[in-house]
């Protein structure tokens, strides 16, 4: 049986609750320090990668939105973003560095499956060295925690342009 939704059960889904922003504007601009620092060397097709994956994992609507946004903006393939939620059956459209760190991400997003695998670790720390590791580790742990702002907030997708928070 399937149900009928009205427009409004469907819209109040999609409104935002608060404006965390405004109401803590100390945090928020620790989140984009945060932000700022996890990006920092970090190859940026790589980081809209990260971005993008966990943001599907977790949900985001907002933040899938922004990245795959961004990454078309920064020159990636709509092919390479369309595959990204299935990218271990579609492997041969990522590099293995891409890869490792694409599996690293998943670990990392859903630790309710248990620990990060030392095999996951050993896998991803063949591709990078200790400080390009720690900055993906870095930016996988950031944009976690933007996704758990925008999905507790309820942040709307859809109004987003490329690079507008990048001002």
């Amino acid at each position: 049986m399937t149900s009928t939704r009205t427009n409004a059960e469907y819209a109040h889904e999609h409104t935002p609750r608060i404006a965390l922003a405004e109401r803590v504007p100390e945090f928020y601009r620790a989140m984009v320090r945060l932000e700022t620092a996890a990006a920092k060397d970090v190859d940026p097709t790589l980081y809209h990668l990260i971005k993008l994956r966990a943001s599907q994992i977790n949900h985001c609507a907002f933040c899938i939105d922004m990245h795959a946004k961004d990454a078309l903006a920064d020159g990636e393939t709509v092919e390479r973003i369309v595959q990204l939620s299935a990218w271990e059956e579609s492997r041969h459209f990522y590099t293995e560095k891409e890869a490792a760190a694409l599996e690293l991400t998943e670990a990392v997003t859903v630790l309710t499956d248990g620990f990060v695998p030392d095999e996951v670790y050993e896998r991803v720390a063949k591709h990078f060295d200790e400080d390009e590791l720690a900055r993906v580790i870095a930016a996988i742990v950031t944009i976690n925690a933007w996704n758990r702002i925008g999905v507790t907030t309820r942040l709307v997708a859809g109004h987003y342009t490329p690079g507008q928070y990048n001002k």
